[in-house]
């Protein structure tokens, strides 16, 4: 298995990387990609007007799209670029500046989601931290939901077992942002969990 390096690697040796990531999802968008699948599986679990966490919220479009559904939405970054990128290309959620490690927000939240392969840019020593962290903001019957591809450094296994032990359990595995079934073959996990009552 090769090392897999976090975010904050990644733009420590290429400082260009957070730019070159914004213009590629803006380019896909200008293509009409259709970049919109985690919110369409997101807004079907929530009523209309929820509150949503866009953990590793990028440049913004998963929370933005959420947003524009009805929903009020809090995305967080470690990336000052992409929440400046989020703040431009999507007003109307609040865009923070944040470390999903130490995340301490207010508000709780009717879903938590983490998309776009977040989880596997944590500091591995940080994975569990930050799970609780995000499992801390859920309101009562509120639901995390994460998504990432295989190869990446974490296994799904080793992913369960971190929920698992701050105290998260499976509702619902995928194999997509699509509703398909997760398979021991399955080269993406969308894991829906919940905190254990």
């Amino acid at each position: 298995m090769s090392e897999h390096r976090t975010w904050t690697e990644i733009v420590r040796d290429n400082p260009d990387h957070s730019r070159w990531y914004v213009e590629r999802f803006r380019t896909m968008a200008a293509e009409g990609r259709d970049l919109d699948g985690e919110a369409r599986l997101v807004d079907a679990m929530v009523g209309r007007g929820s509150r949503i966490l866009d953990a590793g919220c990028g440049g913004g479009r998963l929370g933005g799209s959420l947003h524009r559904a009805g929903h009020t939405v809090v995305g967080v970054d470690i990336d000052p670029v992409l929440v400046e990128a989020a703040e431009e290309d999507h007003p109307g959620p609040t865009w923070l500046v944040g470390d999903l490690a130490t995340l301490e927000l207010p508000d709780r939240f009717d879903v938590v989601v983490s998309a776009g392969n977040v989880i596997t840019f944590v500091d591995p020593a940080a994975r569990r931290t930050v799970l609780e962290r995000l499992g801390a903001h859920l309101a009562d019957e509120g639901r995390l939901v994460v998504g990432f591809g295989a190869g990446r450094g974490y296994t799904f296994e080793q992913f369960l077992d971190d929920a698992r032990s701050v105290g998260l359990a499976e509702e619902l595995l995928l194999s997509s942002w699509d509703l398909r079934p997760f398979r021991e073959t399955s080269e993406f996990l969308v894991a829906v969990l919940s905190r254990r009552s």
